[in-house]
């Protein structure tokens, strides 16, 4: 077997598929060790490997590291992307943790989530988790909130307010007439913190309220471009605020 693909001593049929592509070899074997009670692990040294990784393996994940020689991992999630047999794969993309450009470059080209180098275990496992689970409820935890927000798009600026946010994502009240794929800026800060979260964002649905209903009228936002430390911020706050499980669900 080539050491360019190298399989986690867990069985096939007790766990699923994650295709690791990543040119540093100890971030290989650092990902594979993450995710050794999670799934069964296949790395590739490059694009290439991994393309014929994933035509091989049809893995049920695919964490690509962003910065490759030749192709890098943008470049191959838009492959991917375009292929009807693989195109509903989630893919996670790993960048520079200060690069918002990398990560506006990840989510356009089509990845499911982003993650920060230096490696997280705990935000590694945690976002392999959420897409392998069965449910297949993969939206991030969200906490509700009510924090102004400006919101400007190429032709006007207007208030508005955050009504939920997520470290991918947030809902904002706005009678700004926003339209679905369209990329906004953002700038707010959490309740609490004196860092401002500027990011921009893709519209990814609206709601419009109606007469018989109290719903806000806004739209479902997901960030593009965003920083490192707005990400930690977001992470934290989220993390703080997310309710434990009561004693009777833990198992």
């Amino acid at each position: 077997m080539s050491a360019a693909f190298q399989h986690a001593d867990s069985p096939a049929d007790r766990h699923p598929t994650v295709v690791v592509i990543d040119d540093v070899a100890y971030l290989r074997e650092l990902a594979s060790l993450f995710l050794a009670r999670t799934a069964r692990v296949v790395t590739a040294a490059d694009a290439d490997e991994g393309l014929r990784a994933i035509w091989r393996e049809r893995p049920d994940l695919i964490l690509c590291d962003d910065h490759m020689p030749g192709v890098g991992g943008a470049e191959l999630c838009r492959r991917v992307r375009q292929d009807p047999d693989f195109d509903r794969i989630p893919f996670i993309m790993l960048v520079s943790d200060s690069c918002a450009a990398a990560r506006g470059a990840a989510i356009r080209a089509g990845a499911d989530d982003v993650l920060a180098k230096p490696l997280s275990r705990l935000a590694l496992v945690e976002s392999v988790s959420r897409f392998l689970a069965a449910s297949r409820v993969r939206g991030l935890p969200r906490i509700e909130m009510e924090v102004p927000v400006t919101v400007t798009t190429a032709e006007r600026e207007l208030a508005g307010i955050v009504r939920n946010v997520s470290r991918g994502g947030a809902f904002v009240e706005t009678d700004l007439p926003l339209t679905r794929a369209q990329e906004v800026s953002l700038r707010f800060r959490l309740p609490g913190s004196p860092v401002v979260i500027a990011p921009s964002a893709e519209v990814v649905w609206q709601r419009n309220r109606l007469a018989s209903r109290r719903d806000h009228d806004g739209a479902g936002l997901r960030f593009v471009e965003i920083d490192g430390q707005s990400v930690r911020t977001l992470d934290d706050y989220v993390y703080e605020h997310t309710p434990m499980p009561t004693e009777g669900m833990l198992r």
